[in-house]
């Protein structure tokens, strides 16, 4: 199975009853649907600018979006 990494999004009120209103519409759950959405935005990119590079998309950092090294993080904090 895939890793999967988490990331906090902050929304207006209209603007989450619109996601939920999509979701509903299109019989997705928010993360799945918020997914749809952003892969649909990076074909629009790649096909407007051309493919991202590989080799920058592997150099970024995905740990801070683990969801337990958040937790762990956290815990370490207090």
């Amino acid at each position: 199975m895939k890793q999967s990494y988490e990331v906090r999004v902050r929304l207006s009120e209209e603007l989450l009853r619109q996601l939920l209103f999509l979701c509903e519409s299109e019989h997705r759950t928010p993360t799945n649907q918020f997914t749809f959405m952003l892969r649909n935005v990076v074909a629009y990119h790649e096909r407007a600018k051309g493919h991202m590079d590989k080799q920058k998309l592997a150099s970024y950092d995905l740990t801070p979006f683990l969801p337990e090294q958040k937790e762990t993080a956290e815990q370490s904090e207090k």
